[in-house]
């Protein structure tokens, strides 16, 4: 969908007059599902992209007044629900703005100080116990549902030999996730979509966690992204003690993170800069851990 300014503009007017002729601003983003407005200076517009994009944003509307009180961080706040109109055919949402930057791996202020921030924010998750049937979350069914993706990922990027990527390590790493034992306990509830672009922090620390259009329940080792994602080897230990994750899951965990990676960069890798150079963070990561025979590896 084309989204400009000035649909936007008169979007939000007829909608929400009393927010008519506040400034509009269209955000960066290596999002792939909305479009993000700065509306005036405390708010945010987000617009679904595609059709695809419209359940998660209703999910969102349904589950974050639930989930904020109970959160260690701030997340997003919608104050205004918006509707189809002057052409544009779905649901869209006003949220309060929040401040923040969205960290980049490889130069945080304060890896270890956002690795327990981080894993707070998981454990509370992990502990949500809300009324209502919660739904699934978008990642966190079984790992081999994965399998055949991860696999033409592969071998998509052993055509690709500039991304030098060792393919071979690769699915050593993604088998030796498929062989980890499953999760004993029931689903969790999960952000599952804890991609840097989904973080603000302030000073170096976790000042909020947006997105929740993926979030449901299943695998707990879905919400481990961050380890491979964004931190650094040492920050990654105290993120994992400090939710005390077990082999089976720290396996499940880097396969995900890594079938991520190995899937969004053959598709983004001309198109949109911000997931490609976090894939290829995330390989790096993955992929030198396991080299250096971690001894919390199997």
């Amino acid at each position: 969908m084309s989204i400009d300014d000035d649909l936007v503009r008169r979007l939000v007017a007829g909608r929400f007059p009393r927010w008519a002729g506040l400034p509009v601003e269209r955000l960066p983003s290596g999002g792939t599902v909305n479009a993000v407005y700065r509306l005036g200076d405390e708010l945010l517009v987000r617009l679904p992209l595609a059709e695809g994009g419209v359940a998660d944003l209703l999910r969102e509307r349904e589950w974050l007044p639930l989930l904020a009180p109970r959160l260690p961080v701030a997340v997003p706040e919608v104050v205004g629900a918006g509707e189809p109109a002057e052409g544009y055919p779905w649901p869209w949402s006003v949220y309060r703005w929040l401040p923040g930057r969205v960290p980049e791996e490889g130069s945080l202020d304060d890896p270890m100080g956002l690795a327990a921030d981080l894993a707070g924010f998981v454990a509370a998750m992990r502990g949500l116990g809300l009324p209502g049937t919660p739904p699934r979350a978008h990642r966190g069914g079984p790992l081999d549902a994965l399998d055949a993706a991860t696999r033409a990922a592969v071998d998509a990027l052993r055509r690709t030999p500039e991304e030098d990527v060792d393919g071979d390590a690769a699915l050593a790493v993604w088998e030796d996730a498929l062989g980890a034992p499953g999760e004993a306990g029931p689903p969790v509830w999960l952000h599952a979509d804890l991609m840097p672009g989904n973080l603000l922090v302030a000073g170096g620390r976790l000042a909020a966690v947006i997105d929740f259009g993926c979030a449901g329940t299943g695998d707990p080792a879905c919400d481990l992204f961050p380890a491979w994602n964004l931190l650094p080897s040492a920050a990654r230990e105290v993120f994992r003690d400090a939710l005390g994750v077990d082999d089976a899951a720290w396996r499940r965990g880097r396969g995900r993170a890594l079938s991520q990676a190995l899937i969004a960069l053959p598709h983004y890798r001309t198109s949109n800069p911000a997931m490609t150079r976090n894939a290829r963070h995330v390989l790096r990561a993955v992929l030198t851990e396991d080299r250096a025979g971690s001894p919390q590896t199997a």
